[in-house]
């Protein structure tokens, strides 16, 4: 009993210090975010979608400041979330909207703002945007808002991107964006803000796991595999297969491979059998042995 107690304390004490690494990584991501906020959307009349995007139009004609009407927005939300993602899960969230909304409206008030060519106010709004939500997302929390539903989508739909259900929930704010400022071009900045921060939430998810498969069929596989084993150190594996032209039993090599291991294999690969033939194709995540561990 005693040993088992222990190791309970152990474990407790193991998802007490990984809580409490999330929450520093939260709070500095959400610091992110609203420096883009404060610095380079805002001050230019970039609404770039979700809750903060509705945020900045409903600022636009009210005296209320875009923080405390972000936090406003965000109770329903939170709500939503507790039954749909759970309070653990809320509690995090509830830390990011706190501290972006302490962050937008007191302690960045003084921070220079950047209110030159709205293209790179764009650019860099999006670039702040994405990091600050990637590093959220990676601890398994959202800024609240829109990002709450989105979780909740890629909760149910794991194979959509986060990045590309941002694109379409920021939809409409980019519409009511348009109609309230009375310029297309609002719309067009907040979409360029949009994109640029979807890519960068999809590095930051998928960036070090994505990787590329490659089938190779060649009667070198012998060779090729001795050279991919010895030489880059990936496993291989050989599905057999059959020619249904020739009838003939073949080894067809199958090898997952990082991104920056795909040229040199495949130029190896010519240099054993400038014939073989390959089919390559982009993988999402590769997890496991010799990548990134599942955890």
């Amino acid at each position: 009993m005693a040993v088992k107690s222990a190791s309970k304390s152990k474990k407790k004490a193991k998802r007490f210090k990984r809580w409490l690494n999330d929450i520093w990584i939260i709070i500095f991501a959400a610091l992110i975010y609203s420096l883009g906020l404060h610095c380079f959307t805002a001050p230019n009349g970039i609404a770039p979608g979700g809750i903060i995007g509705l945020a900045i139009i409903v600022n636009s004609f009210t005296p209320v400041s875009v923080g405390v009407l972000y936090a406003l927005f965000n109770v329903p939300l939170i709500i939503l979330g507790v039954f749909s993602l759970g309070k653990r899960h809320m509690v995090k969230t509830l830390i990011a909207v706190a501290v972006i909304t302490a962050a937008t409206d007191w302690l960045f008030v003084r921070f220079p703002v950047y209110e030159g060519d709205k293209i790179l106010a764009a650019v860099f709004g999006g670039v702040f945007f994405g990091c600050g939500l990637g590093l959220i997302y990676l601890r398994e929390s959202t800024s609240g808002g829109i990002d709450i539903l989105n979780r909740i989508i890629n909760k149910k739909r794991p194979h959509l991107r986060m990045g590309v259900i941002m694109l379409a929930m920021d939809a409409v704010v980019i519409a009511a964006a348009m109609l309230v400022f009375g310029s297309i071009e609002s719309g067009l900045y907040a979409i360029i803000a949009i994109f640029v921060s979807g890519r960068v939430v999809d590095i930051i998810l998928y960036g070090r796991k994505e990787g590329k498969l490659l089938l190779v069929f060649s009667p070198e596989h012998e060779k090729i595999t001795r050279k991919i084993l010895t030489e880059e150190g990936r496993g291989v594996t050989f599905l057999k297969a059959v020619g249904a032209y020739s009838r003939e039993d073949s080894n067809v090599i199958c090898c997952a491979v990082q991104n920056n291991q795909y040229a040199r294999i495949k130029r190896k690969i010519g240099e054993i059998d400038k014939s073989a033939f390959i089919v390559i194709t982009n993988i999402r995540e590769v997890l496991g042995n010799g990548f990134e561990a599942n955890v």
